[in-house]
């Protein structure tokens, strides 16, 4: 049984028998699991029980089921009205808690919450609960931008906090730090939180200066302060960097297979300088095709607790922001030694595969090896030459015909991915053309051609192969995981779709991903397409690392881990050292329990600091793109309605930006939310607007420092009216007033009194990070 299965038949056991304790060795024989790993997985199993509060251990070191009298512990989640949700497992609901039972709790404190009431699924009702102990604060330090002066007795000065969550609070600075100027954005530590006689008060000392606001570079530092990513390498990284020789030495050859005479290629994209992968293809006597993906071996430079790999570790993977890399490694290296630039020998972990022309997987090997790149391809350059492109085919034509190969061989492993189900989303990524002073210039879409999608082809197999040879060895492991969607979501799913009008025959208590597909492919070209994708994305779970195969749901992978990408991904690093150590150590019980107890860990922390990345990439890209539109105030642009909440509707430009239609600025007639159709519906007109709905807009206010964009309406007339009924009451729902409505007040400048706090992005509707393209490489 799967790890996941054996919690739950231990939560089971035990809550059937609440008031005795077991030992772990006692559950171990009693599920009889007689085989030598069997102790250890029922260990670990009780062990994340423990961190999930559902069961509890004795004095004695025993187990017994939790009941939470106690207190459940979790993480708390606020919101900018004052109330929050606890977070404490994912089966579970999460716990509401009203303004007056926060206990002052802030973003992402880790806190123990009592509940006051049990939820009540028939009506739809969640737990509510009321923090009684923060036990661990989230935040540590603020960054913002420092003003001079304070109207507090004994404070120099007050920081402009940056960070959405804490917009509303003030942060009085001591005395004991530096003594920044004026509108220097700064870091600060915290010496006290809020607490009851000054509820909305941070106060402590300055302890670094980034720079001054307008400088260059400066809001970009802001929000890497912000999330805490480490962007500078200590100096043990920087000495053990620079001893490293930035050609393969003799002696490294040895116990490599020699695979230069290969005509390997690396494609990427123009700017792309840490180049991890390079692929080579070729048709085999028996017809079959032979892909090698040959992936720089960083693992034989961060070698596992030294000063390289800690920083790497701590670091998780690379940060990509507009005009600059946080890398995860130190250049020389990931730049350097480590990156397959053409005409050099590189050292390579090497995973060999033998396609069927249907894209059947017939053989594969995996091995260390010394390589050379035969081309540094562009993804332009070899979409050129699969299009026909004279020059391009002329420039490289001893190529050519290994790229119509690896065309060839991609169509093949596409169609075999359609088949079982995999979901192929498409949506526009934008490229962020900033000019020597960081100041945005244009905003680019980025193509995905053939060779982009050939390449993702190529790192999937590699993926998957890599995953399914280990889980085959039923070894400690670590994989790239997408669970199943919850059943709750699906139904709603569902439900939606079917409304309308898609022919749904799946059964949600045994959904399978060519479900998904379907629904997908059968509004493909529809109005709705846009709508239904992103309902889709809000129902599928988060992909993460696990060292549990239980494969990936958007993909449609039995198997899959993440081993194409060492460079900027610690997990890739991971994975290449646990296939070095399988190889050099056997497959014994002692080769395997050298990782099993490490990899639980390595997992959660890898997949918080991708979260990390993710959320300072965004950040960063919604900050650049305010930037980009403070000068189109007043203009006018097509848009598509994106994200459908009480308050308003988010709405995104075709060039990718994003803004907010409040509520307050629909003026035609009152709007409604109806929860069931996710729509805003005019209580008068009946106009509705719903995910997927193309507007016409005009941009009314930009807040660069806030990420904020505001827009009304064009021509609200042109809405279509709908014969949903609505309902009367005013109860619980938030809209715009009719015209001459003497309630009706916006600012001048067209921002919405309190629209500030209303400002939250629906699920789903920024990037997804479950089932998306970053899963592909």
């Amino acid at each position: 049984m799967d790890a996941q299965q054996l919690q739950e038949q231990l939560f089971g056991f035990l809550k059937a028998n609440p008031t005795q304790t077991f030992s772990a060795q006692a559950l171990t024989d009693g599920l009889r699991l007689n085989d030598a790993q069997g102790f250890t997985k029922v260990v670990q199993a009780l062990a994340a029980l423990e961190r999930a509060k559902k069961v509890k251990v004795s004095d004695s070191g025993d187990f017994q089921y939790d009941d939470g009298s106690q207190g459940i512990i979790g993480v708390f989640r606020s919101n900018e009205k004052g109330f929050g949700f606890v977070k404490y497992d994912e089966k579970e609901d999460d716990i509401f808690v009203n303004p007056d039972n926060t206990m002052l709790a802030l973003n992402l404190d880790e806190v123990r919450v009592k509940i006051l009431t049990r939820g009540d699924a028939a009506n739809g009702k969640g737990p509510e609960g009321k923090v009684e102990e923060i036990i661990k604060r989230h935040i540590e330090s603020v960054v913002g931008e420092f003003k001079l002066g304070s109207d507090y007795v004994g404070y120099i000065g007050t920081i402009k906090l940056t960070d959405k969550k804490l917009a509303t609070y003030e942060f009085l600075v001591k005395e004991g730090g530096l003594h920044p100027t004026d509108g220097e954005v700064v870091v600060a530590s915290i010496d006290t939180y809020p607490t009851v006689t000054m509820p909305k008060h941070f106060t402590g000392v300055v302890t670094e200066t980034i720079g001054y606001k307008d400088e260059p570079g400066v809001d970009i530092l802001q929000i890497i302060y912000q999330h805490e990513v480490p962007h500078i390498f200590p100096e043990a990284v920087i000495e053990q960097a620079n001893q490293i020789p930035d050609t393969v030495q003799p002696e490294e050859w040895a116990g490599r297979e020699d695979i230069t005479d290969q005509p390997l290629v690396t494609i990427d994209s123009i700017e792309s300088k840490d180049l991890d992968d390079a692929v080579v293809v070729w048709r085999l006597e028996n017809g079959n095709f032979h892909l090698g993906v040959h992936i720089a071996d960083v693992s034989h430079y961060a070698v596992e607790g030294t000063p390289l790999d800690e920083e790497a570790y701590n670091r998780g993977t690379s940060v990509y922001l507009t005009d600059r890399v946080v890398p995860m490694l130190p250049r020389n290296i990931s730049n350097g030694i480590a990156s397959l630039n053409p005409g050099v020998d590189r050292l390579a972990m090497s995973a060999e595969m033998e396609f069927t022309p249907a894209g059947d997987l017939v053989k594969h090997r995996l091995h260390t090896s010394v390589m050379r790149s035969h081309a540094r391809m562009t993804y332009k350059a070899v979409n050129a030459i699969l299009a026909g492109d004279d020059d391009t085919r002329s420039e490289y034509q001893e190529l050519v015909p290994m790229f119509e190969d690896m065309a060839k061989l991609h169509e093949a492993l596409s169609n075999k991915r359609t088949a079982r189900g995999a979901i192929e989303f498409d949506a526009p990524e934008a490229k962020i053309v900033v000019d020597e002073q960081g100041h945005p210039t244009d905003i680019e879409l980025r193509e995905r051609g053939l060779s982009e999608r050939m390449i993702e082809s190529f790192m999937l197999a590699a993926n998957e192969t890599v995953a399914m040879h280990f889980d085959q060895l039923n070894v400690p492991f670590l994989y790239r995981v997408h669970e199943t969607p919850d059943l709750e979501r699906v139904v709603k799913f569902f439900e939606f779709v079917k409304a309308l009008g898609a022919p749904v025959q799946a059964d949600p208590n045994k959904v399978k991903p060519e479900d998904f597909q379907k629904i997908h492919s059968w509004f493909v070209g529809k109005p709705e397409e846009q709508m239904v994708s992103t309902m889709m994305l809000r129902t599928m779970k988060q992909a993460k690392y696990s060292e549990e195969p239980i494969g990936h749901f958007g993909i449609g992978a039995e198997y899959y881990t993440h081993f194409t990408s060492p460079i900027r991904r610690y997990p890739d690093l991971t994975v290449h050292r646990l296939i070095k150590h399988y190889a050099a150590q056997g497959l014994g019980e002692e080769a395997q329990a050298k990782y099993r107890a490490k990899l639980p860990q390595i997992a959660t922390d890898t997949s918080t600091r991708e979260r990390r990345a993710v959320d300072t990439e965004r950040d960063t890209d919604a900050m650049k793109k305010a930037e980009f539109m403070e000068d189109k105030v007043g203009q006018e642009f097509d848009a598509v309605v994106n994200g459908v909440l009480k308050f308003g509707m988010f709405v995104s430009l075709a060039n990718t930006v994003e803004g907010l239609i409040h509520t307050s600025n629909l003026t035609d007639d009152y709007y409604v939310y109806d929860e069931a159709h996710l729509a805003l519906i005019g209580r008068r007109f009946h106009h509705i607007y719903q995910i997927g709905q193309a507007v016409k807009v005009k941009l009314i206010r930009v807040d660069k420092e806030q990420s904020a964009l505001d827009f009304v309406l064009v021509d609200p007339d042109d809405a279509p009216i709908t014969d949903i009924k609505v309902a009367d009451d005013h109860r619980g729902s938030f809209g715009g007033r009719a015209r001459g409505d003497k309630n009706h007040h916006t600012n001048k400048g067209g921002k919405p009194f309190g629209a500030k706090s209303d400002r939250r992005k629906p699920v789903g509707a920024a990037k997804h990070t479950g089932a998306n393209r970053k899963d592909r490489h």
